[in-house]
């Protein structure tokens, strides 16, 4: 995506009017640093970036002590981070005992603790957090670094900190906390990673000038842009899992909303696109298209291939022209006999607002059909955006297998699509390419 914009900025494209809209705000880690990476100009609309996040800049500076324990300001980041009994009359205490002997806060905790100038329960809170440090910063040289920040977050108690918290924003920073330990992996070592996370926030910050837009789905509303990247349209992404299992059919439809409210905040161009493989926990785990995509209107729709590391990532677009490359988008075409004309016209205005939910759940297209469709791209011969005609070689109560999901129960058949109850993940949409007869 981050190539794809330079191309079009290059044809004349303001990147004012260019916005990337993602489900997750653990998204834009990925978009922030590819676009740093390519001296690419972008803001964070609704909220600050991803490394300046509260629960990241608290992650972060434990293992920032960990490497250098003579950092101050990373100490009295998390000297309490969580509550450990050591507020601010304690940390008066460790400041003072520091000017006094010329010493860093690390090393006036220490002498601290062999005294009786702390009272007893900040004094033995201050030992156990000393110690783990130490503790820690002993097992560097022993166990993978990606291994290590997950257990500096569990045994700090920061993890359970936010798995305990019953805010609307703590189940987001619990993803992003996943999500930074995973691009630790990407590393050699932590300091490797520290270092590349210095780097990134002395960059420029400002929100001037021509930039791209980065914000969330929820965060979008009200705005329009002339061009929309509507990245990450995977089963369990986008729509969330959370939202499903939290409200069932409501959740659904309110995260169907939001997918209506992605591409209406485009003018001419959106941009879905969807991994086939993505990296989670450090595995690689094919991923499903979203439903989503089933359900855009085939007249507006064009799809593309391209080859990315860890698998294929696909696109599908509405817009001026059609696109095609490596993970989705990478170089404009040509465009394709009658597809311009599709998509430059004020009825790809009116069809957007056709796009709506139906009672049974299923988003519906209720426009009339184009009347000179363009032949529409496809994937290995089959389109991406609508279920196979091919009736399904499994049957309703037929016992199937998914590398991922496990063992489970066909429930429904249509096409090449499958409802199946799944024994450990609930009920799922699959294609039935991914099953086996158990």
């Amino acid at each position: 995506i981050g190539e794809e914009i330079e191309q079009i900025q290059r044809k004349g494209h303001r990147l004012n009017e260019i916005a990337i809209l993602v489900r997750a705000s653990f998204q834009m880690r990925a978009f922030e640093d590819r676009f740093i990476t390519l001296g690419l100009p972008y803001r964070v609309i609704g909220g600050p970036r991803f490394y300046e996040r509260q629960e990241v800049k608290d992650a972060t500076a434990y293992f920032e002590l960990v490497v250098n324990p003579a950092n101050d300001l990373k100490f009295e980041r998390v000297v309490n981070v969580p509550k450990r009994g050591l507020g601010d009359s304690a940390l008066a205490q460790i400041h003072g005992h520091a000017r006094a002997r010329d010493l860093d806060l690390m090393q006036a905790a220490r002498e601290l603790i062999e005294t009786d100038e702390l009272k007893p329960r900040p004094r033995r809170s201050l030992a156990d957090f000393v110690a783990n440090l130490d503790r820690w910063r002993q097992m560097v040289p022993q166990m993978p670094h990606t291994e290590l920040a997950e257990l500096i977050l569990d045994e700090s108690g920061y993890t359970a900190m936010w798995q305990q918290d019953k805010s609307p924003q703590a189940h987001s920073r619990l993803e992003n906390l996943k999500e930074l330990v995973r691009f630790m992996g990407e590393f050699e070592t932590l300091a490797g990673f520290l270092e590349h996370v210095s780097l990134v926030m002395d960059t420029e910050t400002a929100d001037d000038g021509d930039r791209v837009s980065l914000m969330t789905l929820h965060g979008a509303k009200g705005l329009e842009f002339e061009t929309v990247f509507l990245p990450g349209w995977e089963e369990g992404l986008f729509p969330h899992q959370r939202a499903m299992d939290e409200s069932g059919e409501a959740g659904l439809e309110e995260e169907r909303r939001l997918a209506y409210v992605g591409i209406t905040r485009a003018r001419r161009r959106a941009l879905v696109s969807f991994a086939q493989n993505r990296r989670v926990h450090a595995l690689w785990q094919s991923q499903i298209p979203s439903r989503f995509v089933d359900e855009l209107p085939e007249a507006h729709v064009a799809v593309s291939e391209g080859r990315g590391a860890g698998g294929a990532g696909h696109a599908v677009h509405g817009g001026a022209s059609a696109m095609a490359g490596r993970y989705g988008l990478s170089r404009f075409d040509e465009p394709a006999a009658g597809f311009k004309s599709t998509y430059a016209t004020p009825g790809w205005q009116r069809a957007k607002s056709q796009w709506a939910s139906e009672n049974d759940g299923r988003a519906k297209w209720k426009g009339k059909p184009n009347p000179t469709p363009q032949r529409m791209r496809t994937i290995e011969g089959e389109l991406v955006a609508k279920s196979s005609g091919v009736a399904s070689a499994f049957k309703r109560g037929d016992r199937v297998f998914h590398d991922k999901f496990g063992y489970g129960e066909v429930r429904e058949v249509e096409g090449n699509k499958l409802t199946v109850d799944f024994e450990k993940a609930g009920e799922k949409r699959v294609i039935d390419s991914y099953l086996t007869a158990a």
